[in-house]
């Protein structure tokens, strides 16, 4: 069951426009200035602790980042991320170091703080933004070589979007939400 949700009463226009487009503008640029505010944002995010189990590594094109990522994109992802004007691997950190000694066992959660942050931050400044998993992340991994106890977790491609968002966006309803983890009693 779905209901459409994209003008909903109440809730922030940021929220229910936000889309992950597969087509992004080539022609458009992310400066530092724009760069910084989405770190900043996601900076902000609550965090277990205040351990702050969260890292990025921007890459845009033309610059040595990006000549490492790009060719660990699967082919799918490829197609469109290739045109957002930047890509940011996202990391957490698990455990202190490589004995395996638990960090936060949090740390992927704050890590998606982080991200929904830094999304919306890019929806206020008219950026859309992607994520995805769709690369290869054992050798995404090597190729970045993170430090211990650290994990690369996803990437999200930002840019200027390219398409029109979807005319209607059908979401689970929030009745579901309240009740999709929970088994009916007998």
């Amino acid at each position: 069951m779905t209901e459409d949700l994209m003008r909903p009463d109440g809730v922030h226009p940021l929220l229910t426009g936000r889309f992950s487009p597969y087509a992004f503008d080539p022609s458009v640029k992310v400066d530092d200035r724009a760069l910084d505010l989405l770190l900043e944002a996601a900076r902000w995010a609550p965090s277990a602790g205040n351990s702050q189990p969260w890292g990025f590594l921007p890459a845009r094109p033309g610059e040595p980042e990006y000549a490492r990522v790009v060719p660990r994109l699967a082919a799918g992802s490829a197609r469109w991320a290739m045109d957002a004007s930047l890509l940011i691997v996202t990391f957490t950190r698990r455990y202190f170091d490589d004995s395996g000694t638990l960090y936060s066992e949090f740390a992927d959660y704050d890590l998606g703080q982080a991200v929904a942050h830094l999304t919306i931050q890019a929806q206020a400044m008219g950026l859309s933004s992607h994520q995805f998993r769709a690369f290869d992340l054992a050798a995404l991994t090597a190729e970045l070589d993170p430090n211990p106890g650290w994990a690369i977790v996803s990437m999200i491609a930002v840019g200027k979007c390219a398409e029109n968002p979807p005319a209607v966006r059908t979401r689970r309803s929030t009745g579901e939400l309240r009740s999709a983890p929970l088994s009916t009693p007998s």
